[in-house]
């Protein structure tokens, strides 16, 4: 998970970036790309994954080619995505796969695909039905296929389970998943969103059969909710080797200081959601820390964030996303970036939460 080797040369560019603090001049620095394996795996990865969740979506087509451009060209080669991003969209099931057709696409133009270490998910919905949704051993089969064929590609690098399926024997699901890895369709296995302990019986269940296993978790996990990983799921990670690939690393913005004390949220669910769970005292504590060791460094707020899970030896990855190549730009600003010992310790002791820490628990 720490191993790593140089991409490219570094390029420094100066740029004027919002920092959620003030608008200052930052030297977006895009060092040579750090490549960490994927847990156990020899597969090497960027140290930001970029998500695509916006494709479609909040990003039209032109905007989405523009960021896995920019990505590309710092060196980025880790893109992940989902079959069932844009079923929320006005579209409902008919929006399904749209972020997929617009990767397949952009790979078709652009080629270059043994160098881009693509994954996707299964789980959610997609047609209507009493299997239109799950993870049974005739849905894995049908939705990597489906996929495939929007991602105009016949392997997957990575192939996950959205989140847990808990109708279906998980004997069921990993003799599909291993089935694809030996048909050659899909090279390595990852789960997102799953509780520690159903984890934990996936991997013994394929230690048992003999299956291809897990060799990655994408949970939740930002300075804001750490519990939910932290306290089980991080250890089970840590011994079994799997690579962590967080999602929503900025707290769905809130860690890129966006918001600012005494002035109205924007609109929409995921401002609603930031004011009803961060906009209070402890929450503003946390983005002027994140600010006051930000400036130290020359960065940003939102990088100093990324910064916080960079410097995590169990983090491989952090998922990052972007509506336009400008906003990407920003992010990829945390390329190298890490904290010393007494900023992760200042972090965390803002941060913590109650726990009861005894000696044989970790």
């Amino acid at each position: 998970m720490t191993n790593s080797i140089r991409a490219r040369p570094a390029l420094r560019l100066a740029r004027t970036l919002k920092s959620g603090w003030q608008s200052a001049p930052f030297l977006l620095t895009v060092t040579a790309m750090d490549y960490r394996n994927l847990g156990r795996t020899g597969l090497k990865v960027s140290e930001l994954c970029l998500g695509t969740m916006q494709f479609g979506w909040t990003a039209d087509e032109a905007a989405s080619f523009a960021v896995m451009d920019a990505y590309r060209e710092a060196g980025g080669n880790f893109i992940d995505t989902a079959d069932i991003y844009t079923t929320w969209h006005a579209a409902g099931l008919a929006g399904g796969g749209v972020t997929e057709e617009i990767i397949g696409r952009w790979l078709k133009a652009r080629g270059g695909r043994a160098d881009v270490v693509l994954a996707t998910k299964v789980r959610g919905k997609m047609w209507e039905g009493p299997n239109g949704e799950g993870l049974s051993r005739s849905r894995v089969l049908r939705c990597c296929e489906d996929s495939l064929r929007r991602l105009q590609t016949d392997y997957l690098d990575l192939y996950q389970c959205h989140w847990a399926d808990l109708a279906t024997p998980i004997d069921e699901t990993l003799g599909a998943l291993d089935d694809l890895v030996r048909a050659g369709k899909v090279r390595y296995l990852g789960a997102s969103n799953y509780p520690a302990w159903r984890l934990m019986e996936a991997l013994w269940k394929s230690d048992r059969h003999g299956y291809a296993r897990f060799d990655s978790y994408q949970p939740e996990y930002n300075l804001m909710e750490r519990a939910g990983f932290e306290i089980e799921a991080m250890p089970l990670c840590r011994h079994h080797q799997l690579g962590v690939i967080p999602y929503s690393p900025q707290a769905g913005g809130f860690l890129t200081g966006k918001y600012r004390r005494g002035v109205p949220p924007p609109a929409g669910a995921r401002a609603k959601a930031v004011t009803e769970n961060y906009l209070n005292e402890h929450g503003w504590a946390v983005i002027d820390a994140l600010a006051a060791i930000g400036r130290a460094h020359n960065k940003t707020t939102g990088q100093t964030a990324l910064a916080w899970l960079l410097t995590n030896p169990v983090v491989t990855a952090p998922i990052v996303g972007a509506n336009h190549a400008d906003q990407l730009r920003e992010s990829l600003g945390a390329v190298g970036y890490r904290l010393d010992a007494s900023e992760m310790s200042r972090l965390n002791e803002l941060t913590k939460y109650p726990k009861n820490w005894r000696p044989i628990w970790d």
